[in-house]
């Protein structure tokens, strides 16, 4: 015989009650049974647990030291079968994210915040990647769930739209630029860039857009976040461009946000997944969270 919950929660039961006939109704199960279930007890842990009177039984001190242990034994069974429960459910897990960084400067603090109030036990991996290279690790299983600036890709995901955000040109409060409250992106070419360094959307947005003009972009920072970017230009190394939405996180006392008048300078943000079917609990929960959550007022 080997030891059992079962015969656990007697002994408890019977302990607790006073007597075999109490814990037999309260376990709904026949008091002779329970009466086995105590005696093969004892003899496998070789120990005298209860004490037989007339007015009922009480525990030995080996009783008492098995009491003690049963009821932390069976608390923890209990906690597996509730947090097993919770994977199931989603109310526990795990959801791997990759997030280009203007939805992570922009929208993805708030939404984390939201879903982790509702779901406390579901752990959120953020990490930040360029857009392509998040497109091809959720279709390669690499990550849950994939935010980034649309573009064409050649991965086999399914796709959903998530936000808009429109590109601003920040320069120096002092640039000859700052007086504008409009301008187009060739009225900037004439003047020192600080970008994103190559391979982000943004940068080659700038590129190519620059070259469809019959023109160059003058390029001479590259930088990896927004906020070294902002304290570039607050610096007078150059002008740049960045999302309106992630200007207003940054406190820039040196430098201004002019409105930048061109078609490509409204973006799509959308999330993907490798097949939505095939998400986990925690991560469907997450991806419906995310799609129905309204866009926070500025």
């Amino acid at each position: 015989m080997k030891l059992d919950p079962v015969s656990l929660r007697l002994f408890v039961s019977v302990v607790e009650e006073g007597t075999i006939a109490a814990a037999a109704k309260r376990e709904h199960i026949a008091a002779a049974a329970v009466s086995k279930r105590l005696s093969e007890l004892e003899e496998l842990l070789d120990s005298k647990l209860l004490n037989r009177t007339n007015k009922g039984i009480a525990p030995t001190d080996a009783g008492l030291s098995l009491l003690f242990m049963a009821r932390s034994a069976l608390n923890n069974l209990n906690e597996i079968v509730v947090q097993m429960r919770d994977y199931s459910h989603g109310r526990r897990g795990s959801v791997s994210v990759l997030a280009n960084i203007s939805a992570i400067t922009q929208f993805m603090p708030s939404l984390i915040k939201s879903f982790m109030a509702h779901y406390p036990l579901i752990n959120i991996s953020l990490e930040e990647q360029q857009s392509l290279s998040i497109t091809k690790a959720v279709a390669e299983n690499r990550a849950d769930i994939g935010i980034f600036t649309r573009l064409p890709h050649g991965a086999d995901i399914e796709v959903f739209p998530f936000r808009t955000d429109r590109l601003v040109l920040l320069v120096p409060n002092d640039h000859p630029l700052a007086e504008r409250d409009c301008v187009c992106l060739n009225d900037t070419l004439d003047h020192q860039y600080v970008t994103l360094r190559s391979g982000t959307h943004l940068n080659f947005q700038l590129i190519k857009a620059a070259n469809d003009l019959g023109r160059s972009l003058k390029i001479r920072m590259e930088v990896s976040s927004y906020d070294a970017l902002c304290l570039m230009v607050q610096a007078g190394v150059g002008i740049g461009i960045m999302p309106e939405g992630s200007v207003g996180i940054y406190k820039l006392e040196g430098a201004k946000a002019v409105h930048l008048d061109e078609a490509w300078a409204s973006r799509e943000l959308s999330v993907c997944v490798r097949a939505k079917e095939g998400l986990s609990t925690a991560a469907g929960l997450f991806l419906e969270h995310i799609l129905k959550a309204e866009p926070q007022a500025d």
